[in-house]
């Protein structure tokens, strides 16, 4: 009886695997961009797509303001941005993106509208990911040159 009920959950435990293999995409899968967006999620890019609002070009070691803005968009407990991060791809770095910062966001009080300052040596993208608790990740990116 032992061994038959292993069995079992041997078979169980397998076929969940499966299912997790056929069913598990990459995580970039899950986050959703203008480009990329079908369907539903069309009607969404305005106001889930985090702005990134910075020079194009700016002079190395030389600080600089960042501004990311997400909307506009609800700020209920039922529906609202709850997260931000921030991220640089940095050119000529063997490993990348380069994690700056998360801010979480408490719905009704705290508005998806954030400002940071950067210092590059190298240009990259910028890369920001928000998080709606109904509609998922969102990404926005911007390249910055450095001279």
């Amino acid at each position: 009886m032992h061994l038959a009920a292993s069995g079992l959950h041997m078979m169980v435990e397998v076929r969940t695997l499966g299912w997790m293999k056929k069913n598990m995409d990459p995580f970039g899968k899950l986050i959703y961009a203008p480009e990329t967006a079908s369907g539903e999620a069309i009607s969404k890019v305005e106001s889930h797509t985090p702005k990134i609002t910075a020079p194009d070009t700016v002079t190395a070691g030389k600080p600089f303001e960042v501004r990311i803005t997400v909307g506009p968009h609800p700020n209920t407990v039922e529906h609202s941005i709850r997260r931000i991060e921030i991220y640089l791809y940095e050119e000529s770095r063997p490993f990348n993106p380069v994690f700056l910062t998360a801010v979480n966001l408490v719905p009704v009080y705290c508005e998806p509208d954030i400002k940071l300052n950067l210092k590059l040596n190298k240009g990259g993208t910028i890369y920001t990911v928000e998080y709606c608790n109904l509609h998922g990740l969102w990404e926005g990116r911007k390249a910055i040159r450095v001279t």
